[in-house]
């Protein structure tokens, strides 16, 4: 027999011997949590503190002034073209600035060189600090939160979830669309982990969050 052949098979006789020697595997337990008990208040108050953990602007707003609240978002960071979903609501639009609704579809060199993104969300998770997009109401196509280097998000405190678990189970009850998880401005390491900001996607992400659901 051949050195090849012989190493041939006793490899595959270790092979045998691994295959037939294992035991059942061991059961993994389910028995996390799936929803969030804590006060509203204190899962709000944490899905912030992971906002401004990851370099994200927050500010709070209610329906009757979220209107100026994007406004001073604009004004803040000198926006002068402001890109919004098809289907964004009149209250959403700031005076003074350029609206540039989605609809037909601008093109990327248009959406790059826009200031801004306004958007809502599906829903958000405090435990995390994420900001979930499915191309849903208010939200647009993926290619709004991903091409403009500044991002505004409108989130209403009833769309923030607690935990993960809690989210994935609401997101899959309402949505078969690919989705977006925003955790913060898009950044990247290095190998010397130096952070680099908005090299695929928004180098900034402003966060409106509002203490109610308005119609649209």
């Amino acid at each position: 027999m051949s050195t090849d052949t012989s190493a041939k098979a006793a490899f595959l006789r270790a092979i045998r011997t691994a295959v037939t020697d294992t035991s059942e595997a061991a059961q993994i337990p389910h028995d996390y949590a799936l929803r969030d008990e804590r006060q509203r208040s204190a899962i709000v108050e944490q899905f912030i503190e992971r906002l401004e953990d990851y370099k994200a602007h927050v500010d709070r707003a209610d329906p009757a002034t979220l209107t100026s609240t994007i406004a001073d978002a604009c004004e803040r960071y000198g926006i002068q073209r402001l890109v919004l979903p098809a289907d964004a609501p009149a209250e959403w639009l700031p005076a003074g600035v350029l609206v540039m609704r989605d609809a037909p579809a601008l093109s990327y060199a248009a959406l790059d060189g826009c200031d801004a993104i306004l958007t809502g969300c599906a829903l958000a998770i405090a435990q995390t600090g994420t900001i979930v997009l499915d191309g849903g109401v208010r939200q647009g196509r993926r290619a709004l939160s991903l091409i403009p280097d500044r991002h505004i998000c409108v989130v209403f405190e009833d769309q923030v979830v607690g935990i993960v678990p809690e989210g994935i189970a609401q997101l899959s009850l309402t949505s078969a669309r690919p989705m977006t998880f925003i955790s913060g401005p898009s950044a990247t390491s290095d190998i010397e982990l130096s952070r680099v900001e908005g090299v695929h996607g928004p180098r900034t992400l402003h966060v409106i969050l509002v203490s109610a659901m308005v119609d649209a």
